[in-house]
């Protein structure tokens, strides 16, 4: 049932419109496998070794520490801020908004990474295929303009696409594993990856920081709250199976590949041809035609990834609009989609500027924009994360607004030591993540999330004293109970018809 309310009005998007399955594509899609194995597996086994299928799998064991703290305070947390409204709860308001502003930044510069990538890919893609040659902020330029008219349109259309579009990438990388394990890999197949000696090795701290990189993100299912049916079973149950898949396939994909040359000649290969590690594995197991289709799915991946990623990005936007520490139009509604299109328009217009500007300073699109703004995204991502759990524990041993929790407590201590670990593995292997030794481009990427977090911070220290009813009210809005002035009266109205609705098909939503 949708709350009716006037077009050009704040109010709730579209309630009940996302399922579990959905909300995974979301956030499974915003880490493009697809592209995260071809283009960063190779690096990880120059880096690691064959060791580096453990590291996925260990980086996936330590996000699921974080995921039971994370799913067990989401029932507290009425609010589809995700980072803002977590950290908020348990760390107080500073904390919070300063917190909200790194993660609109990092998410930002996450989505302008694959902006570079995807007009690379497309480049080269394109100009082999039919001999158009057009230069990549062309193709970046016209991602944007399907992704704005996708993130006007209502959720669940994109749920729709990303679902398709995240089958897809997924089958192609399983038909891989299945011709490299029917013919038995190049020299038969083991476990030897997994062997001790392969993984307890001096370096496996660069493994897990290039490995932590792939599950930036997940968390971005609490920020469909919102729309999602029955959200205190749908958010924790869609974070789970989020973090197991993205493990155990990862994991998976990266022994396979070690397979299709054998663990003797694995890191060879991939230091000697990083970009077509996974084009050859496929061109040998499975045939040319699947390597051209494999192409062309990684410009869907990307799309995909930008996609889940300006979703992610607008309903920051919507959060924050409606607690107006940003112009309150952001959390309007669209009368027939219910999407909040103004903040996806202004979304739209600021990664189309940043990308003109990259392509008037003639960057590298993947060298350059890529690597940079992935690696103060990733930097920016894990450093909340790491505050999320922090707060994680803080908000279950003071039993405030809950009952005291001894089991999400500690699972909040744990995943804030390993998330500590993991932060000092990623700035300390920074160069890894930025493909530069300039002590400039590596000193913004560590330093731009801080420098972000403190303007947020000064700002809600400013807010305290010049607005204190907008400041007492940061991170309070119930998005479970709230509904537009102008819908009450329907909704009293409705209610019998609605609570039958809900009864017949309920069982149907999860």
């Amino acid at each position: 049932m949708t709350t009716p309310h006037q077009p050009g009005q704040p109010s709730a998007l579209d309630r009940a419109s996302l399922h579990s399955r959905d909300i995974v594509f979301f956030v499974v899609a915003a880490a493009a496998p697809l592209t995260v194995m071809v283009a960063v597996a190779p690096i990880a086994l120059l880096v690691g070794g064959i060791g580096a299928p453990a590291g996925y799998l260990a980086a996936g064991l330590i996000n699921m520490v974080f995921a039971v703290g994370f799913t067990k305070m989401a029932k507290h947390v009425h609010n589809n801020g995700a980072f803002y409204s977590y950290i908020r709860k348990g760390l107080g308001k500073i904390a919070g908004l300063g917190s909200a502003f790194v993660a609109v930044v990092c998410y930002t510069l996450l989505q302008l990474s694959v902006y570079g990538l995807f007009g690379a890919v497309t480049e080269a893609t394109v100009n082999d295929f039919i001999g158009v040659d057009l230069p990549w902020w062309v193709w970046a330029l016209v991602a944007a303009a399907i992704v704005s008219v996708l993130g006007y349109r209502s959720v669940r259309v994109g749920a729709k696409i990303l679902g398709v579009l995240l089958v897809l990438e997924v089958v192609v990388l399983l038909v891989l594993a299945v011709g490299v394990i029917a013919k038995g890999g190049a020299t038969g197949l083991s476990l030897e990856p997994f062997q001790p000696d392969n993984v307890f090795t001096g370096s496996m701290g660069a493994v897990l920081a290039v490995s932590f990189a792939a599950f930036v993100g997940f968390e971005a299912t609490a920020l469909f709250r919102n729309e999602a049916v029955r959200p205190d079973r749908t958010v924790p149950r869609a974070t789970y199976v989020a973090v197991v898949f993205l493990a155990v396939f990862y994991c998976f994909i990266v022994w396979v590949a070690v397979m299709a040359f054998g663990p003797a000649n694995a890191v060879q290969t991939a230091e000697a041809d990083p970009a077509g590690y996974f084009f050859t594995a496929m061109d040998t197991y499975v045939g040319s035609a699947a390597t051209d289709v494999m192409r062309i799915l990684i410009v869907s991946s990307a799309l995909a990834a930008l996609l889940a990623f300006h979703n992610a990005i607008t309903r920051y936007g919507y959060a924050l609009g409606r607690e107006r520490i940003v112009p309150v139009r952001l959390s309007f509604v669209h009368s027939k989609h219910l999407s909040p299109h103004i903040a996806s328009v202004t979304q739209s217009v600021i990664a189309v500027i940043a990308v003109l500007c990259f392509a008037v300073s003639d960057v590298d699109p993947v060298l350059q924009l890529a690597a940079w703004t992935a690696s103060t995204g990733t930097v920016g991502i894990l450093a909340l994360q790491w505050l999320t759990s922090l707060s994680v524990a803080v908000f279950f041993v003071r039993g405030r607004d809950a009952v005291h929790d001894r089991g999400a407590a500690v699972a909040g201590v744990v995943a804030f030591l390993l998330f500590g670990v993991a932060l000092y593995l990623v700035i300390d292997k920074i160069e890894l993540a930025t493909l530069s030794d300039s002590p400039v481009v590596n000193t913004i990427a560590v330093g731009a999330p801080i420098v972000v977090f403190v303007l947020g911070a000064l700002l809600a220290l400013w807010i305290r004293a010049r607005r204190p009813d907008v400041y007492e009210g940061l991170g309070s809005t119930d998005i479970d109970s709230d509904l537009a002035p102008d819908s009450q009266s329907v909704r009293r109205t409705l209610a019998p018809t609605m609570d039958l609705t809900e009864n017949a098909d309920g069982a149907h939503h999860d």
